[in-house]
């Protein structure tokens, strides 16, 4: 996969192409509907399939104080839409000048001009342009000025709940991280390096393997089920997020219990990916470590009858 940071970088005789812009947060399963047929279409028709996408993310440029939490960090989103088999990613920086382009100037610079487009492929609520003025049916109209067609799709559901990156947050925000799943099409991911804990775990409970500060989307705090990798190493674990208040702590940690554990070398460039698997229990404060120490041995019960039924 190609990947161009600016616009600049696409060269001249690109194309020509199929495309679809948009944000593409999460890469999830209705992203990939349309891109799996972007894929497609362009190998029958001998062109490219390419995705526009911008980095920052718009909202965090146009409502900073809505303090947007990614589902997929750009270094995370890209390796997800190369395994779509995308033939070339425009990387575009969301910057102010690019924000006040008019529907009219995205569609010639970008769609017409650089990238050739011979179809575009949206959702059914695209918008682009300054102020988001323009929708599908200004594209449409667009399209017949300037060559290309217009495909658009509708609102994918999946039992009754809509296939968004908006909605998927909602879904991890109230810890409902299998439900999350199925509308990713994949477990929902963080990806840090490892951290440094405090030592509670090894030292009054289980070793635990911490992860750096992360500051992208999260689940609610409490307890999961969930696979760690390490390095090239994967393990079955069982997950805290958040506090830890048993030990009258403030601080905000994730830390993995890893249950086929053995002595790992860690270093600050090894990275740690954790995938969400399930939900146990919320995060609570136990009257003494001893009564944590059970529940954990609980949880951890718990996640093994989990990992024996998934097979």
């Amino acid at each position: 996969m190609q990947t161009f940071h600016q616009l600049d970088d696409v060269p001249r005789d690109f194309g020509p192409a199929l495309v679809s812009v948009g944000n593409f947060d999460g890469v999830h399963r209705a992203h990939r509907h349309v891109l799996d047929e972007i894929v497609r279409r362009a190998k029958a028709g001998n062109a490219l399939s390419v995705v526009v996408t911008f980095e920052p993310h718009p909202a965090r440029i146009l409502r900073p104080d809505h303090n947007l939490k990614l589902l997929t960090p750009a270094r995370e989103k890209l390796r997800l839409l190369e395994a779509t088999g995308i033939d070339a990613v425009l990387l575009l920086p969301f910057t102010r000048d690019l924000s006040l382009m008019t529907p009219h100037q995205f569609a010639h610079e970008i769609l017409k001009k650089s990238l050739h487009a011979r179809e575009v492929h949206e959702g059914y609520n695209f918008h682009f342009g300054h102020k988001a003025a323009g929708n599908i049916q200004l594209l449409r109209d667009l399209g017949r000025e300037m060559g290309f067609e217009v495909h658009d799709y509708p609102e994918m559901r999946l039992r009754g709940e809509p296939v968004s990156s908006s909605h998927i947050r909602k879904l991890l925000s109230e810890g409902r991280v299998s439900r999350a799943r199925h509308l990713l099409a994949r477990p929902f991911s963080i990806l840090s390096p490892a951290g440094q804990g405090r030592g509670y775990g090894s030292k009054y409970t289980v070793p635990t393997i911490n992860l750096a500060r992360y500051e992208e989307l999260v689940p609610k705090d409490g307890v999961y089920v969930t696979r760690t990798r390490v390095g090239n190493e994967c393990f079955d674990s069982v997950t805290n997020v958040g506090n830890r208040p048993t030990f009258g702590s403030d601080s905000f940690a994730i830390e993995s219990h890893l249950l086929n554990f053995h002595p790992l070398e860690l270093s600050a460039e090894t990275e740690v990916e954790l995938h969400f698997l399930d939900r146990l229990r919320d995060e609570i404060k136990f009257p003494s470590v001893e009564a944590l120490r059970e529940q954990i041995g609980r949880d951890v019960a718990k996640a093994e009858r989990y990992f024996r039924l998934l097979g």
